[in-house]
């Protein structure tokens, strides 16, 4: 949406990237610790499609810098080694023997193909609006008519600050809120 909107006037690529499966990331902090210690195994030896922090740090670079991806309005992959499955690599160096997967690392970048409800215009529309309400910045009402804000509905600064703390609570256990069932 952002490429829809602001390419043509600015000059500026927009650019969306999936770096791959980065199973110890801290995006898996709220999880067990076992699912922390295992999945990452998992995607090693098992599917092939770990990628590295650094490595994720680097593609991320990659869109960033590389003069192919240019190109506005691009989602950007890498087709790594996610297809060999784990095998036993046997050598007469212990250094150089074990469990070995392939990974999803290395590979080319590409031209990733979208789902259609991304490319949806009306829903990428509404996304845009509704978080542009959200977080306070000019929207077109028409693509917010089912999302009241609670600034919208405070009568007073101490009534947004409650607001605002019922908010925090509501994200963290949404039944348990201000008799909220939602």
């Amino acid at each position: 949406e952002a490429h829809r909107r602001f390419h043509d006037k600015t000059g500026i690529t927009f650019s969306s990237l999936y770096p791959g499966c980065i199973a110890e990331t801290g995006l898996f902090r709220d999880k067990k610790p076992w699912f922390r210690k295992l999945f990452p195994l998992f995607m090693k030896y098992v599917t092939g499609g770990y990628v590295s922090e650094p490595e994720a740090g680097d593609r991320l670079a990659q869109v960033v810098s590389d003069p192919l991806c240019k190109k506005s309005g691009v989602y950007w992959g890498w087709n790594g080694g996610a297809k060999t499955v784990a095998y036993l690599k046997v050598s007469s160096d212990p250094n150089e023997r074990g469990l070995v997967g392939a990974g999803g690392a290395g590979g080319d970048i590409f031209e990733n193909e979208p789902s259609g409800a991304v490319q949806d215009e009306e829903k990428a529309k509404r996304l845009w609006e509704l978080s542009a309400k959200a977080v306070g910045l000019p929207y077109d009402s028409r693509f917010s008519k089912h999302f009241v804000h609670p600034c919208d509905t405070a009568s007073s600064s101490s009534e947004l600050w409650l607001m605002s703390a019922c908010d925090q609570r509501h994200r963290r256990s949404p039944r348990n809120c201000c008799g909220n069932r939602s």
